[in-house]
């Protein structure tokens, strides 16, 4: 088995463990750092399986998983892991949250998957080889083009909001409402992976976000680049997915959209 299919197969048997829940009724979840940053018994059983999985095969490997934290390796590879991007959608039933996978070696991102059981999508990408999404209508897979939207004001963006939004001035509020009477709208589903990998898709043509964390936009990130789309810092330079920070975009609108973002950007 390549490492590629070993990333999807272990992608697909932790959404299988996602899609295990009670349907009817919401799962229980504690809080975090504050009410609104939750974790359930499916977030660490979906990480235990998948630390695992990648312990027994690459053992000299690093880890960064959101619940299980850090796990030093020798090998200069890192893999980076979101058992459940999109935990408030899952707790109340909401269908867009997804596993998110992504391996780099010697901090370059090399492969990415995101596997959204509950609405069929499977994606992955290699570095140089192109972005794909596996679908019921697709179950051979189709190759992933970023849009072909050529200004801002003609275009539909995402972005997320962080969990303290309450509280800290960095909440993304003011570059909401400001993207928001530029374009033809601003989504917000609540999974910084797929909102990346619907910018893959060409659904939407641009997203920003910041106070992100590396196993949020790793994979998507990729996804995207492997589209023909970009991806860099708030501020126009390289991506790097533990900066925190992210804009995406099909390339032909991203300087608008930087210059919008960091227009409205508050200083603190």
């Amino acid at each position: 088995m390549s490492e590629l299919e070993f990333i999807r197969q272990i992608a697909r048997e932790a959404g299988a463990i996602l899609l295990g829940r009670d349907e009817g009724r919401n799962v229980a979840a504690l809080g975090k750092s504050n009410a609104k940053d939750l974790v359930t018994e499916f977030d660490r059983r979906a990480e235990n399986f998948l630390v695992g999985k990648i312990r027994a095969r690459f053992p000299d490997d690093a880890i960064l998983g959101e619940e299980g934290g850090a796990h030093p390796g020798s090998s200069g590879r890192r893999w980076l892991i979101d058992p459940l991007d999109g935990t408030i959608n899952f707790v109340h039933r909401v269908p867009f949250y997804c596993v998110s996978i992504a391996l780099e070696v010697n901090s370059v991102l090399e492969a990415g998957v995101i596997e959204a059981p509950a609405l069929g999508w499977s994606f992955h990408a290699e570095r140089g080889a192109g972005a794909f999404r596996q679908t019921v209508k697709h179950p051979a897979g189709e190759r992933l083009s970023v849009s072909d939207t050529a200004t801002l004001d003609t275009s539909l963006l995402a972005t997320g909001f962080p969990y303290d939004s309450a509280t800290h001035p960095q909440n993304n509020f003011a570059e909401f409402a400001a993207l928001t009477k530029m374009t033809h709208g601003v989504r917000r589903f609540g999974s910084a992976a797929l909102d990346l990998a619907m910018v893959a898709c060409g659904i939407f043509d641009g997203y920003w976000e910041r106070k992100l964390k590396p196993w949020d936009v790793a994979a998507g990130a990729l996804l995207v680049a492997e589209a023909g789309g970009k991806v860099t810092s708030v501020t126009g330079g390289r991506f790097f997915c533990d900066e925190g920070e992210a804009v995406a975009s099909n390339g032909i609108i991203h300087s608008a959209l930087l210059a919008a973002v960091v227009d409205v950007r508050p200083q603190v």
